[in-house]
């Protein structure tokens, strides 16, 4: 076997431990939350609500928390059907408890539980299944890599630009927002905040909003295209802030769903701008890097090496810091 496919092989190895380590901790989990539900009224109130407990463990028992330990302990193929049973499971029983929740207002923290429980299961049965996470997957449509039409003049690329931040800080940063407050308020979960919390969000928002359109205008005007996926630029854009920092577009994002959710008074919708963050540092950035390594070779490569992706730097690129 050569060292790529021994690689490989280790690779998958490692990825399937680390899927059969999560389904053993959340068998383990698992068990002691329902020793809880019926010894623990606290427990059984936030978590199931007015739901009759009998009930729910005899579907959730075996297939939560037995399925979640054959998928640690069986071998091969077992291993896998038994992920995918408990994972499914686990997004149905999701499903359900946030409409139970919505409609009664009860059983609001069992939802959140649920939540963190069916993304980990999906992660980790992906990782049984395929031996990683299979990120490209996401990069369909308009989040697809291609580079723009070349144009004489940026003015085509403003007007894509203008449109796109419309419609995505519209979406990311008011509708989806606005509902996860609302299931916020209707789940019982809101804490209270400071007033100071609401001012630091309105500066955060305008700040990290100066920072992206300062971005955006960068990468229209420097690089013939535009900050979509589909319409990237055409020319390395190292101009404006990206002088200081790898990818400021994504660092204003995640800052403003950030100060969303202080001006929101909601800790959810700042957790969702820090899963973002998340999904794409760990999905999305290394397939945009590998792009555009391909695209703009050492020139890109090397910029990478002098600006940081998260951190900025002090001096600017190029200046001889």
């Amino acid at each position: 076997m050569s060292v790529e496919g021994h690689s490989g092989v280790s690779r998958r190895m490692a990825a399937e431990t680390i899927g059969r380590v999560y389904f053993a901790l959340q068998a383990v989990t698992g068990a002691g939350w329902w020793v809880s539900v019926f010894t623990v009224p606290v427990v059984r109130e936030t978590t199931l609500g007015a739901l009759d407990p009998v009930v729910a463990a005899v579907f959730d028992i075996p297939l939560f928390v037995v399925a979640s330990a054959l998928a640690a302990v069986l071998p091969g193929r077992g291993s896998r059907w038994a992920a995918a049973a408990a994972t499914a499971w686990t997004l149905l029983v999701t499903a359900l408890l946030g409409l139970y929740a919505t409609v009664t207002t009860l059983a609001g923290v069992g939802v959140i539980l649920m939540i963190a429980a069916s993304v980990a299961s999906a992660g980790a049965w992906l990782l049984l299944a395929f031996g990683h996470i299979p990120t490209a997957v996401l990069l369909v449509g308009p989040f697809r890599f291609r580079r723009a039409r070349p144009r004489a003049t940026p003015v085509a690329h403003m007007i894509a630009t203008a449109a796109q931040i419309v419609v995505f800080w519209g979406l990311f940063l008011v509708v989806f927002p606005l509902i996860i407050r609302a299931l916020e308020e209707r789940w019982r979960l809101m804490l209270p905040v400071p007033d100071g919390v609401v001012v630091a969000g309105v500066a955060v928002v305008v700040a990290a909003s100066a920072l992206g359109l300062w971005s955006a205008a960068a990468m229209t005007v420097e690089g013939d295209g535009t900050p979509l996926p589909s319409a990237m630029p055409n020319r390395l854009v190292i101009a404006g802030p990206y002088r200081f920092v790898r990818n400021p577009m994504a660092l204003a994002g995640i800052a403003q769903g950030a100060g969303v959710g202080l001006l929101m008074s909601s800790w959810m919708v700042v957790v969702y701008a820090l899963a973002g963050s998340l999904v794409w540092n760990y999905a999305i950035r290394p397939h945009e890097e590998a792009d555009l390594a391909r695209v703009f070779g050492d020139d890109y490569r090397a910029y990478a090496r002098a600006a940081r992706c998260w951190v900025p730097r002090l001096r600017p690129v190029g200046s001889g810091g």
